[in-house]
């Protein structure tokens, strides 16, 4: 390279990309989601940092009261149901609200049959078959601010009360992405999900390893997908889009919903000491069943928000990095276009004498485009010194 020469070319050598996961724990307390703040009249008796709205599709969770500068929004809870489940009818309370709810949620996550028809939500993710659909879904969307770019597989859990909505819970259902690492579905137009598997102590889930003699074969979701725990699919997670969808009969008994899909079992004696009141009837004004079908989607969702134990999940960010490495040879970069490199048309570093080897010193690299316009500036951390017996190889990444 000669004197007048500062650019040079990269040629497909000195440059590649890589791909690096930043992982975030994410925990979610169901003392944030209902009880620690203060529940309002001006709020409609909820708590500050729950927002409603006047369209009564969804509620939004904020980590402080919705109000203040610095609240960060959480998720949004919603419930759908299908227009072909058991329960939709022209007296459901806001039937259309939450027929189009479900539809574009499912339009979105789901897409469309080869009929143009949009998909319904399958607990066991196979679009093939009719075992499996979910008629009537609960909806979590998180925030992209907590999501980032995906939520980790296999690092999902939530765990949820059971029983009536307003009252205590002696019973926990635990839910879990367990497959989700390597058992993920990747046919949605919003990119892979995986399913949600639900388990629960003292044997409350029906299925083939449980006692349930009230409840048939087909009463129960893809009993195929009972694994050797008793875990038992119960809704999906869409990983890039940050949602989790779940079965509502995750709060039903036999008793109080059709084929398919009762998950919990029915018929405890009313007034058992210490029996959770989801077991003693399956009627009355706080039961699942009866909030889907009288209730408004924003009074459903406050049910579930006060049934929500703690959630936690690891985020995803993906880093995307292209890395150049700029090379100087021993004869190349030895002397700079800077004006006070010379003094009366001398080197100044030569200190005057002329048996003295060029050298300079970098302490800049500029990227151009073809046309030499300048795109990225790196700065090193020191000045290097720069001359005919040494090379550089400095490494620039540039993260995208």
């Amino acid at each position: 390279m000669s004197a007048g020469t500062f650019f040079k070319t990269f040629n497909s050598s000195d440059r590649t990309t890589t791909r690096t996961l930043l992982h975030e724990a994410i925990p979610i307390t169901g003392a944030l989601v209902s009880g620690t703040y203060n529940r309002t009249s001006a709020n409609a008796g909820r708590e500050k940092n729950i927002k409603v709205y006047s369209h009564d599709m969804f509620e939004s969770v904020y980590d402080y009261p919705y109000l203040s500068s610095s609240a960060n929004h959480i998720f949004d809870i919603s419930i759908g149901m299908h227009a072909s489940s058991s329960l939709s009818s022209s007296t459901v309370t806001n039937i259309a609200k939450k027929v189009n709810v479900y539809n574009q949620m499912a339009q979105v996550l789901n897409g469309y049959d080869t009929n143009g028809n949009i998909r319904q939500f399958d607990v066991d993710g196979d679009f093939s078959t009719s075992v499996g659909k979910m008629n009537e879904a609960i909806f979590f969307n998180f925030s992209r601010l907590l999501v980032k770019d995906e939520i980790k597989k296999g690092s999902v859990s939530l765990k949820l009360g059971l029983g009536n909505f307003t009252g205590s819970s002696t019973h926990q259902v635990t839910i879990t992405d367990k497959s989700g690492s390597n058992g993920y579905f990747v046919n949605s137009p919003a990119g892979e999900y995986g399913i949600l598997f639900a388990s629960a102590s003292n044997n409350i889930m029906t299925g083939t390893l449980t006692t349930d003699a009230g409840a048939s074969a087909t009463a129960r979701p893809v009993n195929s997908r009972v694994d050797t725990t008793g875990r038992r699919p119960c809704g999906l997670v869409f990983y890039q889009a940050g949602v989790c969808v779940l079965t509502a009969s995750l709060f039903m008994t036999g008793t109080q919903v059709s084929a398919p899909g009762a998950f919990l079992k029915a018929g405890a004696a009313t007034n058992t000491p210490g029996v959770d009141p989801l077991f003693q009837t399956a009627s009355g004004p706080n039961r699942m069943r009866t909030m889907l079908t009288g209730s408004n989607i924003t009074n459903i969702c406050d049910g579930i928000r006060n049934k929500f134990i703690d959630l936690s999940f690891n985020n995803t960010t993906e880093l995307n990095s292209t890395i150049y490495f700029c090379r100087a040879n021993h004869n190349e970069f030895n002397y700079s276009s800077n004006p006070t490199y010379l003094s009366g048309s001398k080197i100044r570093v030569k200190g005057g004498d002329i048996l003295t080897p060029p050298r300079s010193y970098v302490t800049t690299v500029g990227m151009y485009s073809a046309d030499n316009e300048l795109l990225a500036v790196a700065k090193l951390s020191e000045p290097l010194r720069k001359d005919p017996t040494n090379e550089l190889t400095l490494r620039v990444r540039l993260d995208y």
